[in-house]
């Protein structure tokens, strides 16, 4: 399964989104980086420190160029704004929001393409997040990651 259908899959499942937003606005995570390691976990592929450092690079160069300032615009958009119309306000957010997950998308596309099979057991998928965390912004939010988990691993 590819990385694209594995994490809309899992983002589907009840409290993963949640879970991932919550990594993402309060713990400064990557939910993209989150689910490409995962997703590693589960198919086999190298997380050893040289596979996650290019996953951050790769995952840094999306985020900063694309998916945060898209993001930004979004959110600004979501609530009322003075002189705008409603209409056209959610029109125009509608469409941001689009393209952003057409980033997103890329990002997990580019990932993929830059995995390779590990060739060794895959570590505990707790472990894995946590390494992908500390790499992408220095710290692992362990309470928060366990909530994740239980939703990915029900």
């Amino acid at each position: 399964m590819s990385l694209w259908d594995w994490a809309v899959a899992a983002y589907a499942r009840p409290g993963v989104s949640e879970a991932c937003l919550e990594l993402q606005d309060v713990g400064g995570q990557n939910v993209c980086l989150l689910l490409w390691a995962a997703w590693a976990v589960q198919t086999g592929q190298a997380l050893d420190g040289d596979a996650r450092a290019d996953a951050c690079d790769i995952a840094r160069a999306w985020e900063d160029a694309a998916v945060a300032p898209l993001r930004a615009v979004r959110r600004r958009l979501k609530g009322r704004i003075l002189d705008m119309d409603d209409d056209a306000r959610q029109a125009v957010r509608d469409q941001v929001k689009a393209v952003e997950l057409l980033a997103e998308r890329h990002l997990l596309a580019a990932l993929e393409t830059a995995s390779r099979p590990s060739g060794r057991p895959a570590p505990p998928l707790n472990d894995a997040l946590a390494a992908v965390c500390r790499d992408w912004s220095g710290t692992a939010p362990r309470a928060l990651l366990t909530t994740l988990i239980d939703r990915l691993c029900p």
